[in-house]
């Protein structure tokens, strides 16, 4: 694909947004939760480790501790224990407990709905917070994660290697409506259909549109 203008890959997104909306009609974020307490300690959870992993462990760990008070108090061997079939559990229960502490302290027991109030938190970058923002409170944010980092790339949309950097593009290019939804459904593409190692070309919505398309 040759080089295009601002304007043409602004009205490429806009119909790759359209194709993906029809393939993924209904997206919502895959990780169990009732409240905003809930998302953020499955989303801390989910950092290098599958969704269908973190489901397992979260209904013990929420029984356990039903809301950030609970989980402050609790002693971090004991936090262990419940999600030990995790990698990296010792830091994770670590962020956890560190987290429920600054929610009660600085947020008195509630997850703050500013991006800036959650990258404050242990153990959350700005991919957590976006996930925090647009499904708990509704606030658009594009979530930067492996799927979508590859996917962006591929498709001409940034050249960029930082989430941060790839996410500032994306926003560039997207109305802020647009922002969640395309970012899950980015996700659930790179799962179902474009691959790391073997992107699927010959079946995807997408080919005519992307340029490493190999058909």
């Amino acid at each position: 694909m040759k080089r295009e203008t601002v304007k043409k890959k602004k009205n490429r997104i806009q119909t790759i947004v359209s194709r993906l909306a029809q393939a993924f009609p209904e997206v919502r974020v895959p990780l169990h939760h009732r409240n905003p307490y809930e998302l953020l300690v499955a989303t801390i959870l989910s950092a290098q480790c599958t969704d269908e992993m973190v489901n397992r462990v979260t209904p013990d760990l929420f029984q356990r501790y039903a809301d950030p008070r609970d989980l402050a108090q609790a002693p971090v061997r004991e936090i262990e224990k419940v999600i030990r079939r995790l990698g990296l559990f010792r830091s994770r229960a670590r962020n956890l407990k560190r987290c429920a502490q600054q929610l009660v302290k600085e947020h008195g027991g509630d997850v703050p709905a500013i991006m800036e109030d959650l990258t404050r938190l242990a153990g959350v970058g700005r991919k957590t917070a976006n996930v925090i923002l647009g499904n708990a409170f509704g606030i658009p944010g594009i979530v930067v994660d492996t799927h979508v980092k590859r996917l962006s790339r591929r498709l001409g949309f940034t050249r960029q290697d930082d989430p941060n950097k790839i996410e500032r593009d994306l926003m560039e290019l997207l109305p802020e409506q647009d922002w969640t939804g395309f970012s899950h459904r980015l996700i659930l593409h790179g799962r179902k259909v474009c691959h790391a190692r073997k992107p699927q070309c010959q079946i995807c919505t997408l080919n005519d549109l992307c340029p490493s398309a190999i058909l």
